[in-house]
């Protein structure tokens, strides 16, 4: 009893001291908020691209996959054929009614149309936002299980900069996650780490940053492993976003639907896709993001828009719409087939699939009347761009 009382008294604070023993015991923390030149024209650029109705066309394509389908039309890749394309995407009538954003290739947005206009220009006349593709691609990440990570953040600042006095408002940066190949922990990590580094340069230089990590459809798994993967890739998304003091507001992201592998043999109606994939987000999204603008990933133009359609049939915390590159563009590509008097028409092709994915962000769209074309899968294993 003697050495109990012996402790209490002589190694224990009084109870008078308590607070002042604890506040040398735990020393503050200084915590520095982000506020950057950019963060008000951030937030309104997002909720621009994030309007009713509206979503983005993505015709980001490299000149080397730009090359690919051209030649699946059978015509040369040459800049000038390259530039006639993408005067025939931004030109199109009303475009602007239907699509709020457009993401370009580096190439593309220093291009002019056939007529000598400046391709951002003309995009801005449509009340479109140009943005820009910022990364620099897939290589093989040293360490995993034969996956992938995505490079660029090199001399990033200076390069969106440069964007940004172009007329790019909004930036792309697309990494991979592989299910048949893990995902291994490294890939996740990777791929979360360096999305969250491109995103806070990005809103550094005045650009918002559309954030995408793709889960690839390839594999033979089914929508809960999926779902399991999707969770992981995006939480760990959201917690390195949030430690380089990305504002949320000044975002938007660009995930896969939750599908199952396109092998697999289990298919999903649009009613488990948009299930799974609303659920998806919100266990994940905080809903301060204004917009989730989805990726087709290989689906078909109809399946791509039945599956938005159905995830808008109740209101959403956020803007879920689309960023369609082949789910816009596939139909409209074989309408032109490059040549001049089929112009008219391949827009027109273009403007039909705008609309109908317009009325599915509103929750509106009915697949009567479609084409069997616009019905076909454009899956391509081991796909990159």
């Amino acid at each position: 009893m003697a050495s109990a009382t012996l402790l209490k008294s002589s190694f224990l604070p009084k109870k008078a001291e308590w607070g002042a023993a604890r506040q040398m015991a735990a020393p503050r923390v200084s915590m520095v908020v982000r506020a950057g030149a950019y963060d008000d024209e951030l937030v309104k650029t997002a909720k621009t691209i994030a309007s009713p109705g509206r979503g983005i066309l993505a015709m980001d394509e490299s000149n080397a996959t730009c090359g690919k389908r051209l030649d699946s039309i059978g015509l040369e890749n040459t800049e000038a054929n390259r530039q006639a394309f993408r005067t025939l995407l931004v030109s199109v009538p009303g475009l602007g009614n239907h699509i709020s954003g457009a993401i370009l290739f580096e190439e593309t947005l220093y291009q002019s149309t056939v007529d000598g206009k400046k391709i951002v220009d003309i995009l801005v006349e449509q009340g479109i936002v140009p943005g820009i593709k910022v990364d620099k691609g897939l290589v093989p990440l040293t360490g995993s299980n034969d996956e992938s990570w995505c490079q660029g953040l090199d001399g990033l600042a200076s390069r969106e900069a440069a964007y940004y006095q172009q007329g790019a408002r909004f930036a792309k940066w697309r990494t991979v996650v592989s299910i048949p190949n893990g995902p291994s922990e490294l890939a996740v990590k990777e791929a979360a780490w360096g999305l969250a580094r491109y995103a806070a340069i990005s809103q550094d230089n005045g650009l918002v940053p559309i954030v995408e990590p793709e889960i690839l459809l390839d594999g033979e798994h089914g929508i809960e492993r999926t779902f399991e993967v999707a969770q992981k890739v995006w939480a760990e998304t959201f917690y390195y976003m949030a430690q380089n003091n990305v504002i949320f507001e000044g975002i938007l992201l660009k995930p896969s639907m939750v599908t199952p592998g396109a092998e697999c043999k289990d298919r999903a109606t649009p009613e488990q896709v948009a299930d799974y994939t609303l659920k998806l987000l919100s266990r994940r999204v905080p809903p301060a993001v204004p917009g989730i603008m989805f990726l087709s990933g290989g689906q078909s133009e109809v399946e791509a828009t039945l599956n938005l359609n159905a995830m808008n049939q109740s209101p959403n915390p956020w803007h879920v719409s689309f960023s369609y590159a082949r789910a816009l563009q596939n139909t409209c590509l074989k309408t032109w087939a490059g040549r001049p008097e089929n112009v008219k028409a391949a827009q027109e092709a273009l403007l039909l699939r705008a609309k109908a994915n317009s009325l599915a962000q509103l929750g509106k769209y009915t697949s009567d009347g479609e084409a069997a074309e616009a019905k076909e899968g454009m899956f391509v294993k081991n796909y990159s761009y």
